[in-house]
């Protein structure tokens, strides 16, 4: 199945009523890090950047692109080790902390001036680590539907989805299997997100392109204690330490963030807003991309827009 990454946009913006005047200046750029490996970003625009986006865990930058339709700004969508077109470690390890190097090497390389971080879900964490580690990089930040407070029962169905069939005998029964797991997403939507986060095999039979090593150690972690902070940690120090105007926005139909991580965000961040998205499962951008859109332009401080 022939597949340009660029070639899709144009549904993107129909699905939501976007206009689409053709495609915007966007490329595919490499930043290498330290350690050898190579980190994968997508540059929206010609002007610095003023987004960085950064996916959740078995999904890849695409995940934004009508999220970047919509605000029509210069940004960066940047895929994280062992995802989408970067490299994979040798360790598997792709947790926050373990990210959060590579994501500070990409905001310096590609988005120094940048004005809002903002993080789905395991991209959400590390982005969090990243904003107190380094505070320099991350003048606002914004979390999509994930606190500290993740564990093996809010995230259940997520990790029950990425741990199913490694290789699928067709492009048609990868995509069937995605569409039984997302009930709150259409199939169109869900058709351009399998073909930019999986790839065609030889045989003809599909496979993901994220390193599945990180979902299998966490479920051996959780078992026996789905209530237990089994996935990363504890991480709510390092949100404590963050100086930044943060922003959190839930799925109203999501389980991943309950009233509790709400409350201990609170106790930690008074100043934090909080946003409710109606009708959005987990993936808040794939689900309602126009109303998280609306959201970050309220909450970043940008001057007028001049367009991708």
């Amino acid at each position: 199945m022939s597949y340009n990454e660029f070639e899709l946009l144009q549904d993107n913006a129909g699905e939501v009523g976007l206009p689409f005047d053709g495609p915007p200046s966007l490329r595919r750029v490499t930043v290498p890090l330290d350690d050898g490996r190579k980190l994968s970003a997508i540059v929206w625009g010609d002007g610095d950047p003023e987004l960085v986006l950064v996916h959740g865990g078995a999904q890849n930058a695409h995940t934004w692109d009508t999220v970047a339709l919509a605000l029509g700004r210069p940004l960066v969508a940047v895929d994280l080790p062992g995802h989408g077109h970067s490299d994979w470690r040798e360790d598997g390890r792709y947790g926050p902390l373990d990210n959060a190097p590579a994501l500070a090497t990409a905001v310096e390389a590609l988005a120094p001036r940048t004005r809002v971080v903002v993080g789905m879900s395991l991209g959400g964490l590390s982005s969090a680590v990243l904003a107190s580690q380094a505070p320099e990089l991350v003048e606002r930040l914004v979390l999509v539907d994930v606190t500290p407070g993740v564990n093996q029962k809010k995230a259940a169905a997520i990790v029950n989805f990425v741990r199913g069939p490694e290789v699928f005998e067709s492009f048609d029964a990868i995509l069937a299997r995605t569409v039984e797991h997302n009930p709150t997403r259409s199939r169109s939507s869900l058709r351009r997100g399998v073909l930019h986060n999986a790839k065609e095999l030889a045989g003809g039979q599909w496979t993901w392109r994220y390193d599945r090593r990180r979902f299998e150690g966490t479920q051996a972690a959780a078992d026996g204690d789905p209530d237990g902070p089994a996935f990363f940690g504890s991480l709510w120090d390092h949100f404590s330490k963050i100086a930044a105007p943060l922003m959190l926005c839930r799925g109203s139909l999501s389980p991943v963030v309950d009233d509790d991580d709400v409350a201990e965000l609170l106790r930690r961040q008074p100043e934090a807003r909080i946003e409710v998205v109606d009708g959005a499962g987990h993936s808040i951008q794939g689900d309602r991309p126009l109303e998280l859109a609306r959201l970050l332009e309220d909450f970043g401080p940008f001057g007028a827009s001049e367009g991708p």
